[in-house]
């Protein structure tokens, strides 16, 4: 059984008031919703993993012991999210108590060569999807008064690179939606947080080939995907009455 990505001590005494509650996170296969998903079951979250490959992520899971969950979904399909949706609040007799909205495509091409169908797909995947979920969960988590909803943002949410046209339009809208949530919480009881990472190591890369990109850090210098994992982590796990609304995250 994997024993999740390394913590730090203080991360991993916070963590422990973590046990027993629950969690769902999209694109939980693989990558940073993978490390994710391997923090908080070792933390004794029970977690609901999405994604939308079936073998891939039952495999996922098999390899994070009991407290991981399935739920099959391509979170660019509408009616998929709301059975997802359905599937965990039946399951759990409400919204969980984590939302970690991770899953999204990292498209990249001038803008003249992306054409309006990737376009459209990154803004249905990065966005329209986190919003479904949170639509789905937020009002069960206003009428307990409690709830965190954790968005996996990106450094191109507030940087413009070269061929991020697609991307960094949903990223911007992602955080722009964090905001605007946030402000609509506040005093509810429901916690809002936005990590946005720089470069990460994961396989999201692998098309790319950044080591032999101009313009591109290599991979020996991005961050782990367990960097990002312990973060969120972290940001979950502090006491009820503080909220991080919003970590940037870098290699040193």
């Amino acid at each position: 059984m994997s024993q999740g990505p390394e913590t730090s001590e203080s991360t991993a005494g916070g963590a422990k008031a973590l046990a027993g509650r629950s969690a769902v996170v999209t694109g939980a296969s693989r990558g940073i919703g993978y490390a994710v998903a391997a923090a908080l079951t070792a933390a004794g979250v029970r977690t609901w993993m999405v994604a939308r490959d079936p073998a891939r992520l039952h495999d996922a899971a098999r390899r994070l012991g009991n407290n991981a969950f399935t739920v099959p979904c391509d979170v660019a399909d509408a009616e998929a999210v709301a059975r997802a949706a359905s599937v965990i609040g039946e399951s759990l007799g409400g919204a969980p108590d984590l939302l970690v909205n991770n899953a999204g495509l990292f498209p990249l091409a001038s803008i003249e060569a992306t054409s309006p169908e990737v376009f459209a797909e990154t803004m249905n995947v990065n966005v329209v999807a986190p919003f479904r979920f949170v639509r789905a969960f937020l009002g069960d988590m206003r009428a307990r008064g409690t709830g965190h909803i954790v968005t996996l943002g990106s450094v191109s949410d507030r940087l413009a690179f070269p061929e991020n046209g697609a991307y960094a339009a949903s990223k911007n809208a992602q955080r722009a939606f964090h905001e605007v949530l946030r402000l609509e919480v506040r005093g509810s009881g429901v916690r809002t947080t936005l990590v946005s990472p720089g470069p990460t190591d994961t396989d999201i890369w692998d098309p790319v080939d950044p080591d032999n990109r101009e313009g591109f850090p290599p991979r020996a210098l991005m961050l782990r995907a367990e960097d990002v994992a312990e973060a969120v982590l972290w940001a979950v796990s502090r006491p009820a009455h503080v909220n991080i609304e919003e970590l940037r995250l870098a290699r040193s």
